[in-house]
């Protein structure tokens, strides 16, 4: 059986972010909670649907390796396939290795759908080590439930 990938609803379009959306990219990565330490511009993909930003994931590049990060769907678009159509659309651009760390089981799962296996960090690159090594201290000492994945390309 084919997955099926999901289709932007009308009215919205899948791009590159530019300086424009800076602020809305951050209002929406602190909306969720998200580190907002590392967000650059110009690594995002964003949606707008009539010209409102309502989806933002973003590549971030290391040596030897790409990181999956802030991945936010507003609240009310989620549900119709954007955040597996931002996930898809990575994970194309991508051109290393692709990781990426995630809290709790929902989001696993998530991502398990769509190619991502769990690693342990001792399997991580070492230039990855460094950036997931508080959150792992975090889940052993506050045992916070943070994921760590890897895409793996799925069978056909």
């Amino acid at each position: 059986m084919t997955e099926l990938s999901p289709s932007l609803p009308v009215g919205c379009i899948l791009r590159r972010a530019c300086d424009q959306d800076t602020w809305s990219i951050r209002k929406l990565v602190l909306s969720a909670k998200l580190d907002p330490t590392q967000l650059q511009t110009q690594q995002f993909w964003v949606v707008k649907c009539d010209g409102v930003l309502v989806a933002c994931g973003q590549l971030r590049n290391f040596s030897g390796a790409q990181e999956l990060g802030s991945l936010v769907v507003v609240p009310a678009w989620r549900g119709r396939g954007l955040g597996t159509l931002v996930t898809k659309h990575l994970i194309e651009q991508a051109t290393q290795p692709l990781y990426l760390e995630c809290l709790g089981n929902k989001l696993v799962h998530f991502y398990s759908r769509l190619g991502f296996v769990p690693v342990s960090w001792q399997e991580l690159p070492q230039s990855l080590k460094f950036k997931f090594g508080l959150s792992q201290l975090a889940k052993i000492l506050l045992r916070i439930p943070v994921g760590i994945m890897q895409y793996q390309e799925l069978a056909r």
